[in-house]
């Protein structure tokens, strides 16, 4: 790294920031301020492949995660590419930065987040905050292939570098890389605080969280809605609803499922105190609402189209725009679906209440949590066969591949069908998984004091209403964060330390990383925003903003309540508190009695 005078860094940092993005936008500049080999640990830069080049009136990236997804707002930037080596490996990395302007870069590093099996391959992110932003290859060319087509190199043989890279090295890798470069590209001294962000949801919100355990003294602010953790578990998960239905040898029609859960959504709607369309408490409806009260009822769907995604999406979100083309066409299948009419069964119901409890083994242990009551069963949708006019068992690609490669160690992208499988099976299969790649995609280690006491903040919030990853699994994580770092405190001393660097919030009636077509709820939108201010400003948020999308309250701004906190509505008025409901927190805690560790 190159290293002048305190007097000619004060001159240069002044020289540079007056001048143009083509002046610090060359090859040469770039290769000037890569870090030496043997700086930065693990590390070997290749600087001859070095690349800088100025891209002018582009639109800023805004994935899963970002609020700016429909930003017309362009930018002037430097696409650099960087290229390195683990040594002794023999291995290639490619990194991408987007640098702004002189003019525009504000001392920041954005990291934004995946979504399904892929890392973000937008290095773009940042650009609308003054941020410089990376995209990682992560050495198994990620630009092109999702993790889940490299994870095996045949059949048994498992590629322990791409795990551990997607799992969290990669991210790590480049912005550790990328901070190092930032200082000496604009000619800023050694010392100068480059605030480093990060925001994702889904597996975005895992990676997120990834970074949080395992390089934790690099970031400064992190946002992570909606976290894929504990992945064995997670992913396992989605074969459960295939399995309850295989079991109960019931497959309800899609309309009867969603009958089910628009009723349930009626039901337990006015149980916070405001009849809008959303069900703000689904504790208060899991304690209060009986499903079999559904039974009798009628439905009717028109015939359709239907498209179901892979990894860690609703139905939906293609629709919502929360997925890109390629994302949507990994692991997604349409299918033709009839018109649908009848009256909801017991059977139905039946299946239904055995999704919303969770996974149990044979002894009666709990092995996992799952949805809340009033999310959408999308997992539990049959398919139609139009040769045999009948539905038929739909194992999403979801569990079924993760159960085939990352369990079975067999290249197949589904399990062909669920002969023999019981809850045990299930069971076994999440332990393998958990003991398999506890140190790499579980994500859950709890103790993030290197985080904590390198100033860092975290901000994380699931959707209520999550059709994919159970909202309670995010209230586990935070409980055990609370537990291993805070075990001799009181509850309210506890709470009080915990909120002054990770605040965790639950978003009525929104579903996996967006809004919620079946519930009008609010979604935070200016989450970057608020974690700048808190990082920069030292202002603390005490609840999160939230807007109201659609429906009858469409505009209206809500603040968030903050966990452990939950919102009771004033009879139907416009504001609400935040209270301390004993029953309803232990109804979102749980152990996990089937397995012998700790599950965190």
């Amino acid at each position: 790294m190159r290293r002048v005078s305190g007097v000619a860094v004060a001159a240069l940092a002044a020289s540079v920031n007056a001048a143009s993005l083509a002046d610090v936008c060359t090859v040469s500049n770039v290769q000037a301020a890569l870090p030496a080999n043997g700086t930065l640990l693990g590390i070997n830069l290749i600087p001859s492949v070095s690349t800088a080049s100025v891209v002018y009136n582009a639109t800023a990236g805004g994935g899963m995660g970002s609020a700016s997804t429909t930003s017309t707002e362009t930018f002037n930037y430097c696409n650099v590419t960087v290229t390195y080596t683990h040594p002794g490996k023999g291995d290639t990395v490619v990194v991408k930065y987007a640098f702004p302007s002189p003019s525009d870069f504000k001392n920041r590093f954005y990291v934004e987040g995946g979504g399904g099996f892929s890392l973000s391959s937008d290095a773009t992110g940042g650009i609308e905050y003054g941020a410089v932003g990376g995209a990682t290859s992560a050495g198994y060319d990620a630009f092109d292939y999702s993790y889940d087509e490299v994870v095996l190199y045949g059949n048994g043989s498992i590629n322990w570098d791409a795990t551990y890279m997607f799992g969290y090295q990669a991210l790590g890798e480049m912005t550790r890389l990328g901070k190092a470069i930032t200082n000496d590209f604009y000619g800023l001294s050694s010392d100068t605080k480059i605030y480093t962000y990060y925001e994702g949801c889904s597996d975005g919100g895992r990676e997120g969280m990834s970074q949080v355990q395992r390089w934790g003294d690099e970031y400064d602010g992190v946002i992570a809605g909606a976290p894929a953790f504990r992945f064995a578990q997670q992913q396992v998960l989605h074969v459960f609803s295939s399995a309850v239905e295989h079991t109960l040898d019931y497959l309800p029609p899609p309309c009867e499922l969603d009958k089910i859960v628009n009723a349930t959504i009626a039901a337990c709607d006015p149980l916070d105190g405001r009849t809008d369309g959303v069900i703000s408490r689904t504790d208060l409806c899991k304690l209060n609402f009986n499903l079999s009260s559904i039974i009798g009822e009628s439905y009717y769907c028109a015939a359709e189209n239907s498209t179901s995604l892979g990894f860690g999406f609703s139905k939906r979100d293609v629709e919502r725009g929360n997925l890109s083309k390629r994302q949507a066409a990994e692991g997604s299948t349409t299918s033709y679906q009839p018109a649908q009419n009848g009256t909801v069964s017991a059977e139905g119901v039946a299946v239904a209440q055995a999704i919303y409890d969770g996974i149990f083994n044979s002894k009666g242990e709990r092995a996992y949590l799952s949805w809340q009551i009033g999310s959408e069963l999308s997992d539990a949708d049959p398919t139609w066969n139009s040769n045999t006019s009948a539905w038929e068992l739909n194992i999403p690609s979801t569990g079924g591949e993760y159960v085939t490669k990352f369990v079975q160690l067999l290249d197949l992208d589904n399990l062909s069908n669920l002969d023999n499988v019981t809850y045990d099976t299930l069971v076994s299969w999440m332990e393998t998984g958990m003991v398999r790649y506890l140190d790499s995609l579980q994500t859950t280690v709890p103790d993030l004091t290197t985080f904590q006491s390198s100033g860092g903040k975290l901000l994380h919030y699931h959707g209520e209403s999550d059709p994919s990853i159970p909202a309670a699994s995010s209230v586990h994580y935070w409980q055990s964060v609370r537990s291993i770092m805070y075990p001799h405190l009181s509850e309210e001393e506890s709470l009080q330390a915990l909120e002054d660097w990770y605040q965790f919030y639950l978003v009525p009636g929104a579903a996996h990383c967006g809004t919620n077509t079946l519930q009008p709820g609010p979604y935070p939108q200016n989450n970057m925003e608020i974690m700048i201010d808190w990082v920069e400003n030292g202002v603390k948020p005490s609840r999160l903003n939230a807007t109201v999308s659609s429906g009858t309250y469409a505009g209206e701004t809500q603040m968030l309540c903050q966990w452990p906190t939950r919102p009771l509505w004033h009879g139907n008025s416009s504001s609400f508190d935040c209270v301390n409901d004993q029953k309803s927190i232990e109804s979102w805690t749980y152990t996990f009695p089937a397995f012998k560790v700790p599950v965190y």
